[in-house]
């Protein structure tokens, strides 16, 4: 074989095991994000970097009250009140990509999916409970020491439920500017997509987040 071609299969060869190692290891490991979103002001704030950990959804990890997670968006951010279940008040995911290509793009690479970033406020068995701008959880209003003064939660369509086994209640700190559980139902655990491990842009807020 000429050594030129040679060459060249094998820096090929090279590369695609990179490829998939890295991609191995954003799926089911760990990867960088950029915060893009506001809905968790001013605990988060646009333009900060974290790392998300994955791990703990690929070993099937628990999730608890406080943890910031990530997670796929519902199809519909807002339900109709005629389609509710309040027996059953979950969010609605129907955006199944078909399609060997489209799957890859939506569930590896990630690129023609919408993902939130909220803070875990029930789980399974949990009754959360918003009323005169406050947060319940079994009865016991929340020490939510993470919100901006003055910051009040107002409830929206989910507002008394208890959350279904497999399924968690999140809502973004920034109350008055957050589309979250109040509006489509609490999200399922396996549509969780990691848990963010540490904040490391800017050097200023560098280390794990409360």
């Amino acid at each position: 074989m000429n050594p030129k071609i040679k060459n060249i299969i094998e820096w090929t060869y090279c590369i695609l095991i990179a490829v998939v190692i890295a991609l191995a290891v954003k799926y089911f490991i760990g990867t960088p994000t950029v915060v893009r979103q506001t809905s968790m002001n001013n605990t988060l704030q646009e333009g900060q970097r974290l790392w998300l950990n994955r791990w703990i959804r690929t070993v099937k990890g628990t999730y608890k009250v406080g943890d910031i997670i990530t997670f796929e968006a519902p199809s519909d951010p807002y339900v109709a009140l005629d389609k509710i279940n309040f027996d059953y008040p979950v969010a609605q995911y129907n955006n199944i990509p078909k399609g060997l290509w489209s799957k890859f793009a939506y569930y590896v690479l990630e690129t023609t999916k919408t993902s939130y970033i909220k803070r875990v406020i029930g789980v399974a068995g949990d009754h959360i409970k918003i009323e005169n701008g406050k947060v319940y959880r079994n009865g016991q209003e929340l020490n939510e020491t993470y919100l901006s003064e003055g910051t009040t939660t107002e409830g929206k369509t989910f507002s008394d439920i208890v959350v279904p086994e497999g399924y968690v209640f999140a809502m973004g700190d920034n109350r008055n500017h957050s589309t979250d559980c109040r509006d489509f139902g609490c999200i399922p655990v396996e549509k969780i997509e990691s848990k963010v491990a540490f904040r490391f842009w800017p050097l200023n807020k560098f280390g794990k987040i409360k």
